[in-house]
């Protein structure tokens, strides 16, 4: 029952996140906006095309949408909601969520490649070198998670009997605020990248789907959405783990955390100059480094005492 409840408020979430972030940018810019469930009616209507493929494309075009939608669904099965025990556990299982995800990454930058565009290609290349760059920040988060519980598997990690609680609060607040940075860059938001843009010389994530539509579209977009949901419980469970890690607060809190931080900052500011990014992706994963850090000394004080 309660594995079912988790693989539930986890799509929830997914199918929620984009709402918000459209319902907030709409309200700061003093606009009507567009409906709350727009995006899953575009969902529905890709779902409803077929899709066409160029003669230059391979087998590994095709199945690539497959591959990546498979790889999010099986990553967040792996994900606690607050209290909640997930689908899959196993000691390890965060190690094995970041390859999974970058499996996903891979075969869509081999895709872009497939299509012989150039465009696509250099979409393919930005991709790699932020999804090497943000690489180091999830590890070490999710390694100081590991640090202060002593397991190795989210469902032990999130165990209210087994977090430390307040007595590391700011260590905890520290690695969800790296996990939010995470979301920015995993969904491909401003300021690391924009998906409203139509710059080819621009773009990141969007570029490298040109030649995809309909059904494999569809997959691709629910396969981000479940990413999303994925980082933003991360980031929510990391939260609430010092105050109140239940359910019933780590669902709310990830949609509000991820839509409405994703729609301000939209609202607000510019995308980064490619240039920068390596600048804010480094940024992020030096303060991964101090959120570490300072669990392992503040856990080598309390053991001394």
């Amino acid at each position: 029952m309660m594995t079912t409840l988790n693989t539930i408020l986890l799509l929830l979430v997914a199918l929620a996140i984009p709402g918000v972030i459209n319902r907030t940018r709409a309200l700061l810019a003093g606009r009507r906006g567009i409906r709350f469930l727009q995006h899953i009616y575009d969902l529905r209507l890709h779902l409803r095309k077929g899709a066409v493929y160029s003669t230059t494309t391979t087998a590994l075009f095709r199945t690539t949408p497959s591959v990546y939608l498979g790889a999010a669904i099986v990553a967040a099965m792996m994900i606690p909601v607050g209290d909640l025990r997930p689908l899959l556990s196993f000691e390890g299982d965060l190690v094995c969520m970041a390859y999974v995800l970058a499996l996903g990454r891979f075969a869509l930058i081999l895709a872009a490649m497939d299509t012989g565009s150039a465009f696509e290609g250099m979409g393919a290349s930005r991709e790699a070198l932020y999804g090497a760059l943000v690489e180091p920040s999830l590890m070490l988060a999710a390694g100081t998670l590991a640090l202060l519980t002593g397991h190795t598997s989210f469902a032990r990690i999130f165990d209210p009997d087994v977090l430390p609680g307040a007595r590391f609060a700011v260590v905890l607040l520290l690695t969800a605020y790296v996990l939010m940075k995470i979301v920015f860059t995993e969904s491909g938001r401003v300021p690391v990248d924009d998906p409203r843009t139509h710059l080819e010389l621009t773009m990141i994530h969007e570029v490298m789907c040109l030649d995809y539509c309909g059904v494999d579209l569809a997959m691709i977009q629910l396969g981000g959405w479940l990413k999303t949901a994925l980082f933003s419980l991360l980031a929510a469970d990391t939260l609430a783990a010092a105050f109140c890690l239940r359910w019933w607060v780590a669902a709310p809190l990830a949609v509000a955390l991820t839509g409405l931080a994703v729609g301000v900052v939209e609202s607000t500011q510019a995308r980064n100059k490619l240039v920068r990014n390596t600048t804010f992706l480094l940024t992020v994963a030096a303060l991964a480094a101090l959120a570490f850090f300072t669990g392992y000394l503040l856990q080598l004080n309390i053991g001394m005492a």
